[in-house]
């Protein structure tokens, strides 16, 4: 039998439970390991957890864990340093702006270790309106997870939003954001997939996850056959969100606040296959509001759509 590396909803609330009532980490992980959780899995979803109700320095409504693999934790982000081995990041790492071919995309903040870039103005209000609208008109359904056994999307509370996507070069306009994006982030334009539009209304969350899809389960064998790896992800915030809807990155106690055409980036695999831990992220509840994003996920190759 193969060792579970999803945590489904009943599980998180069990380490809440425990957690709360006392037990140990320790004990908490070996009893999922015994129920045949990889021991990664537990150990990042358990980590997960205690960050959630313990933020240390982040926003209180930070969601619970929901991993997919690997180390997390105050103690295991020295042995994540420690296993993935950082490059050269494939984003230019200096410098207050980024120059693209139509505009020129300003730097506010920085992290080495894991790469992440947040900006403030990658794209215009109206382009920002613009996808917005057209998402709309489109309609959105239901988000979904990948089951890591079946690789199939299913509906899971880990993930409340509402999405469409838009396929590359679709029209006009999304021609032009792919265009820029490809060259902010540095890769190839075939690389990208498709842009992705959510829409969270108020209560949605998207709980830590990662945006890699961990080899180890079945079930990702079929997504990495078409362009391999995901390497990083431009998420891009098509409106202002008057309370919560932060991008969180427990492991680091990162908070990015939706900004209306601002945009966070973050890479996670390297020349060598391996993928970093510590970009374990969460989208977290909208508490005023609604939140609308765009997110563009790239591909070690040429991804087919």
């Amino acid at each position: 039998m193969n060792p579970v590396s999803h945590v489904p909803g009943e599980w998180q609330r069990w380490i809440s439970e425990n957690l709360t009532r006392g037990a140990s980490p320790e004990v908490v992980i070996q009893k999922m390991v015994e129920h045949k959780f990889d021991l990664a899995t537990a150990q990042a979803a358990v980590a997960a957890q205690q960050t959630a109700e313990h933020p240390s320095g982040q926003s209180s409504e930070q969601p619970s864990g929901q991993t997919s693999g690997q180390t997390s934790g105050q103690s295991s982000a020295s042995a994540a340093d420690e296993s993935y081995v950082y490059e050269t990041p494939r984003i230019q790492s200096s410098g207050r702006v980024i120059s693209t071919s139509d505009r020129d995309v300003h730097v506010v903040v920085r992290s080495e270790r894991p790469v992440i870039v947040v900006f403030d103005d990658m794209l215009s209000a109206d382009e920002c309106d613009e996808m917005l609208l057209l998402a709309q008109s489109r309609g959105v359904l239901r988000s979904t997870v990948v089951d890591p056994q079946s690789g199939a999307g299913t509906v899971d509370n880990v993930r409340t939003s509402f999405g469409t996507y838009f396929q590359r070069g679709e029209n006009e306009l999304i021609a032009r954001v792919e265009q820029r994006l490809a060259e902010v982030m540095n890769v190839p334009l075939e690389h990208g997939e498709g842009l992705q539009v959510l829409h969270y209304k108020g209560g949605g969350e998207y709980r830590p996850h990662f945006d890699f899809f961990p080899p180890s389960s079945p079930g990702n064998q079929r997504h990495l056959a078409n362009g391999g790896q995901r390497v990083s992800t431009m998420i891009l915030y098509l409106n202002d969100v008057p309370a919560g809807g932060e991008t969180i990155f427990p492991q680091i106690s990162l908070s990015v606040v939706p900004k209306k055409g601002a945009a966070v980036y973050f890479e996670y695999c390297n020349s060598q296959g391996q993928v970093d831990p510590l970009t374990l992220h969460g989208g977290a509840p909208v508490t005023q509001g609604e939140k609308w994003i765009a997110t563009k996920w790239v591909r070690q190759h040429t991804w087919g759509g």
